[in-house]
Order: structure tokens, then C-alpha cells, then sequence
């Protein structure tokens, strides 16, 4: 799914079986959740999270091969996000361009990958309080980057394992700011505005180091 595009209008453009099969992860996702929150990542089997959906365990590991994948199920989604957003950027757009505005369309939507949400604060604390989900979280971050150096790899970019480490690095610095302050207690819209303004004050910094670095190439793409 892509940030500018409605869901909606993406699923209705599926064939019917892709989206039953969309509809059965979200269900099964919904549910794991809700238990989740009850009781507590650990406390939670995935027996139970397929009786209460419906499937059997075998389905759930079908759509989710880790029983992590089912609470931190849009690690997939911000693989294809931030990846594609290099590779359909506009005409004349650089990749760090495509980013930021990527970043600012999460934002304005509030997207859960932009971080900015009043509901999000109890969905941080079953993840911090888990070392399985901060690991997984982890090697979710590693994946991110890895699809973001490939695409600026295919991109022509310059050096783009460091652009892909720097800019998620620079990404995560601004989602871990704020998140901290939402678990602090502060609402999202009284952060939202600093939120975008740490957006461009990375971005402008990531393009100020590249170039000094002589990295024209890498930002022209």
C-alpha cells in the first residue's frame, strides 16, 4: 500500500480471493491484538489467537510466520512503503525528496507508521515491555533499510547502503521523539507540529551531509 493512495480503493481493485485472504490477516491481526491488550504479549498463545479468529494455527502461521508478526504486522507495509516511494518517485524528484514527502503524507494522515496518534502510547508499552517484539521490532527497523538501499541501489544512487542506514536513522530519530513524548502524556496534536518541523530539519540534514560528502550523485538519483 501506498501512503497517497486510499486502502479502500486499493483492496476493491483486488481479485476476490487476494481479498478474502487480506481480509482473513487483518481479522486474525484484530484479534491478536485485542488479546494482546487484555493479557499482555507473553501471556497470549497462538491456539487462542486462532480459536478466537476462527482459523486454525496453521493459518495464522500461514500470514504470520512469527507469533511477533501478528502485533507488529505493518513491518511489511513499511518495507513496501518507504522503498516504493523511492522507485515511483515524480519526475525530477530526488530520493530524499520522495522521503520527505512520503514522511509528511504519513504525518498529515496519521498513519500508525508516522507515530502520531493518541492510541498509539498502549501499543508502545506492550512492545517495550516484551523483549520478543523489541527484538522483532528491531530486525523490522533492519528490513526497512535493507529494501531502502536496494531501491536506491536500483535508483543509481551513489553509496546507498549509507544513504538507506542515514535516513532511516534520521527517520527513527524523529518517530522515537515524539513517541516519547506521547508516552509521557502529551496529545498528538500538540506534537504534530514539531513533529513536521524534525522532519525537515532531517531531511535538510541529510542533504546538507550528502553533499558536503560530495554525495550530488546520491541525491540526484
Amino acid at each position: 500500500m501506498t501512503a497517497g493512495r486510499p486502502a479502500g480503493d486499493e483492496e476493491a481493485a483486488l481479485p476476490l480471493r487476494e481479498r478474502k485472504k487480506r481480509q482473513t490477516r487483518q481479522r486474525i491481526s484484530d484479534v491478536a491484538t485485542v488479546l494482546f491488550v487484555e493479557r499482555g504479549f507473553d501471556k497470549v498463545t497462538v491456539a487462542e489467537i486462532a480459536r478466537a479468529a476462527g482459523v486454525s494455527t496453521m493459518t495464522v502461521f500461514n500470514y504470520f510466520p512469527r507469533k511477533e508478526d501478528l502485533f507488529l504486522d505493518r513491518i511489511p507495509e513499511a518495507v513496501e512503503v518507504f522503498s516504493e516511494a523511492v522507485r515511483r518517485r515524480g519526475p525530477g524528484e530526488t530520493p530524499l525528496a520522495a522521503l520527505r514527502r512520503l514522511a509528511l503524507e504519513l504525518l498529515d494522515t496519521r498513519h500508525p507508521l508516522s507515530g502520531i496518534a493518541d492510541r498509539f502510547p498502549p501499543f508502545w508499552r506492550i512492545v517495550l515491555d516484551s523483549p520478543g517484539l523489541r527484538a522483532r521490532a528491531r530486525e523490522g527497523v533492519e528490513e526497512v533499510e535493507a529494501a531502502l538501499a536496494a531501491a536506491f541501489a536500483d535508483a543509481g544512487v551513489a553509496a546507498p547502503d549509507l544513504l538507506a542506514a542515514l535516513t532511516v536513522a534520521a527517520y527513527r530519530s524523529v518517530y522515537v521523539a515524539s513517541a516519547r513524548r506521547l508516552l509521557a502524556g502529551e496529545r498528538a496534536e500538540g506534537i504534530a507540529g514539531d513533529h513536521r518541523a524534525r522532519i525537515g530539519v532531517a531531511f535538510d540534514a541529510l542533504e546538507r551531509t550528502l553533499l558536503q560528502e560530495g554525495g550530488e550523485r546520491s541525491l540526484d538519483g
